[in-house]
């Protein structure tokens, strides 16, 4: 608390900041169906080391933030969807127990890394989204139907566990496995609102309980969840969200996801160059 109470104009570019990341994230969600946190992670762990609270627990509590904003973003946008018949909830059903499964383990191995590690797996998947987004195509398929049996039980866990390693909903793993496997893209972006809730809520509640050490924590920090952080993000993606969701009815969202694809890869090399100490 020392560093944000001796420097109030620190304190208000934070909050300043925050407001910045959550509002970009909100609109990005809305208007190309991929989750906040791919903005939120590299945003919240810039913000965070600026006032000073870079260390080997700092990326865990940008992954756990991350999430728990998630729970209420993609909860509104399911419900959303819901209203005008787009969700899948067969799928979601299906896919429930094992991203459960996966987004518990994940959060168990998150807990046991440090922050270089991983920065290093976030820029590893971050590339991989990056370059689905500049290059991935509509009409690619994989099956005409969403996997069942045991593929759904592999690729489930998967999709959890990659989502929690990332702080990320269910956006940027689910829309392409389920696009890829036939499924209209509206349904698909839909769906994966719901997959973001399963992945948050279990994650979260597990990064409650991992805690971060008191000298090296920002205030408002609940187990791995900062609060302060979480309250800003919320406030800004509750009014951007909508307008990214009116962008995506009335322009072509493709220039712009590739811009992004691009924009994610640069972010993703910087994660890694950190990672590596330079």
């Amino acid at each position: 608390m020392d560093v944000l109470s001796q420097n109030p104009t620190l304190l208000a570019a934070m909050v300043a900041l925050l407001l910045l990341i959550g509002a970009f994230a909100g609109v990005l969600a809305g208007f190309l169906g991929v989750g906040g946190g791919i903005v939120l992670v590299p945003g919240f762990y810039y913000a965070f080391a600026v006032l000073g609270y870079e260390s080997p627990n700092l990326m865990q509590m940008c992954l756990a933030t991350s999430l728990a904003t998630i729970i209420v973003t993609s909860t509104r946008s399911v419900l959303s969807h819901n209203r005008k018949g787009a969700v899948d909830w067969s799928v979601l059903r299906g896919w429930t127990p094992g991203i459960v499964i996966g987004a518990l383990i994940g959060v168990a191995v998150a807990a046991a890394l440090r922050s270089g590690t991983l920065q290093g797996i976030f820029g590893c998947l971050a590339i991989v989204v990056g370059l689905y987004m500049l290059f991935g195509n509509s009409n690619w398929r994989l099956g005409s139907e969403m996997p069942k049996g045991p593929l759904k039980y592999v690729l489930s866990p998967i999709l959890g566990f990659l989502s929690v390693l990332m702080g990320i909903g269910g956006g940027s793993f689910g829309v392409p496995v389920m696009s890829l496997h036939g499924m209209p893209i509206h349904r698909a972006v839909a769906t994966a609102a719901g997959f973001g809730t399963i992945i948050a809520v279990p994650s979260v509640l597990g990064f409650l309980l991992v805690g971060v050490p008191a000298e090296i924590r920002p205030p408002f920090t609940v187990g791995s969840v900062n609060l302060g952080a979480f309250v800003l993000v919320i406030a800004m993606t509750l009014i951007t969200a909508p307008l990214g969701v009116a962008l995506a009815h009335k322009t072509d969202p493709k220039p712009l996801k590739r811009f992004f694809g691009a924009f994610l890869l640069l972010v993703a090399l910087n994660m890694l160059r950190k990672s590596f100490g330079y």
